[in-house]
């Protein structure tokens, strides 16, 4: 079986330094791409595109995707207003990343929220976030760490170490979380102090995952929820029909004989 195709979504960033040049670049941090090659895949970068038809056109390409995490996501796109805390908009970002979302749910792609990504799963289903919360998240630029506790029977919970999984020790950086659920959602793990720590889609045509903590901050060690997202990009991939090609062509002499 070909080695599964995930894509991860990426940003814009309006002047970076490269040598000396000064331009616009996309970026992502480098644990995301190097979490998926460890765990087994190839990552291809997707840039924002805001192409008709774009996003569906690159999840058709894909076996997984992942949706990075990143900054705030606007209020408005949950019909909220802006908390003193909530971080200026990333409205191309959001739109690209809600439509790799769309795209992906209706094509039953796996998919993997991490963070950001989480929290935009939940509003692109109709849930709503908690615009800011203390004791997620180390100084600035620095990871911090608390305990996740999964909910029994759940896909969270299987793949955190099966029903006897608790106090799962991660990395986290955040200030907002999951405030209502979107439609289907359910909470599979939750912090000490009750905040949502990842959610699923239960019943949908593919494996669907959230996770408020980095997993890619992990210095790689620790490959589980990636892996069960390239796990279930490879069952994906071996229920697609075998595509049939046609013997190579040999040609006939001039006779007509082969």
């Amino acid at each position: 079986m070909p080695t599964p195709l995930i894509g991860v979504s990426t940003y814009l960033e309006p002047s970076v330094r490269w040598g000396v040049w000064r331009q616009p670049a996309a970026l992502l941090p480098a644990g995301y791409h190097r979490l998926v090659q460890r765990a087994g895949a190839l990552a291809a970068l997707l840039p924002p595109d805001d192409t008709p038809g774009a996003a569906a056109a690159a999840v058709a390409r894909l076996d997984g995707l992942v949706i990075a995490g990143g900054p705030d996501v606007e209020p408005v796109r949950y019909g909220a207003a802006p908390h003193p805390e909530t971080g200026p908009p990333a409205r191309e970002r959001d739109a690209w990343e809600l439509a790799l979302i769309d795209a992906a749910l209706a094509a039953g792609l796996p998919l993997l929220g991490i963070c950001r990504g989480m929290q935009l799963l939940n509003v692109a289903l109709g849930g709503t976030l908690v615009q800011h919360l203390e004791g997620h998240k180390g100084p600035d630029g620095v990871f911090g760490t608390h305990t996740v506790t999964p909910v029994p029977g759940t896909e969270s919970a299987r793949v955190l170490g099966g029903e006897d999984a608790r106090g799962v020790v991660v990395p986290t950086y955040h200030h907002q979380a999951v405030g209502r659920l979107g439609d289907g959602l359910v909470a599979c793990a939750h912090a000490d102090d009750g905040t949502v720590e990842a959610v699923e889609l239960p019943g949908a045509a593919g494996w669907t995952l959230g996770v408020q903590w980095h997993p890619e901050a992990d210095t790689g060690e620790d490959v589980r929820v990636m892996r069960a997202l390239v796990d279930a990009a490879e069952r994906r991939a071996a229920r697609r029909p075998v595509a049939v090609t046609a013997p190579p062509y040999r040609g006939r002499c001039r006779s007509g004989r082969p």
